[in-house]
């Protein structure tokens, strides 16, 4: 079974996008089609950013405590890495420094991402890095086998 990092820019579309793509890999996550795995860091960011980012608050309508429903929801639905590599200087952003040390300390097969500057890497230490529509078309292809 593939493993998977979703990265905040992911959980937070599916939170805001019910029914989207990045909202059908939760699901299929839940499903046991995949091993989501996060940190504790990427949860946080992905609270803080539903929680802070007023652009986002106006346009969407949701309150705190939906927020931290679903920060529970998250940490309930995947496997929690806490034993993180350091790594520092991969990725111009450090946010995205935390991805992929979560990725590496889970040995994650996989890291979605609408991230740009993750996505241009393609790869890290043999870890895919992919959008969550090739994630989901990856993971369809493989039913069908």
């Amino acid at each position: 079974m593939p493993s998977a990092v979703l990265d905040s820019t992911v959980l937070v579309s599916a939170f805001l996008t019910p029914g989207g793509a990045a909202d059908a890999l939760l699901d299929q996550a839940k499903g046991g089609r995949f091993l989501c795995v996060l940190s504790e860091d990427i949860v946080a960011e992905t609270t803080r950013v539903l929680l802070e980012r007023p652009h986002i608050r106006l346009r969407y309508a949701y309150t705190d405590d939906d927020v931290q429903a679903y920060a529970q929801g998250l940490r309930q639905a995947a496997f929690l890495v806490s034993a993180l590599p350091s790594l520092s200087g991969v990725v111009r952003d450090p946010n995205d420094d935390m991805i992929l040390a979560c990725a590496a300390g889970a040995s994650a097969s996989h890291v979605v991402t609408r991230d740009p500057d993750l996505l241009l890497l393609e790869t890290y230490e043999g870890i895919a890095i992919m959008a969550p529509e090739a994630f989901l078309t990856l993971l369809r292809r493989d039913t069908t086998r």
